[in-house]
């Protein structure tokens, strides 16, 4: 899941906590990247505590966003397992 930092009505940081917090197997394990202009340290440190899976900032660049889904993937795999 692509999640953009910066939404109305609900942040990205605070709808991702909303996800974690679900009742749902894969609520867990479900990869959620977040995607913000901002890539600070601090705004990745936040990302990460919110729950998010990984980070990569705008403007995208297709590479680092197709490593972060691998690792990201990967990851949630080793999860299920």
């Amino acid at each position: 899941m692509l999640m953009d930092i910066q939404m109305p009505e609900m942040n990205g940081l605070n709808a991702a906590k909303a996800i974690r917090s679900l009742d749902r197997s894969d609520a867990q394990t479900i990869p959620i990247i977040a995607m913000t202009a901002n890539s600070f340290q601090e705004n990745v440190d936040a990302a990460l505590a919110a729950g998010m899976s990984g980070f990569v900032s705008k403007p995208v660049d297709i590479n680092v966003l197709f490593r972060e889904l691998h690792r990201t993937i990967r990851a949630a795999e080793r999860k299920v397992q």
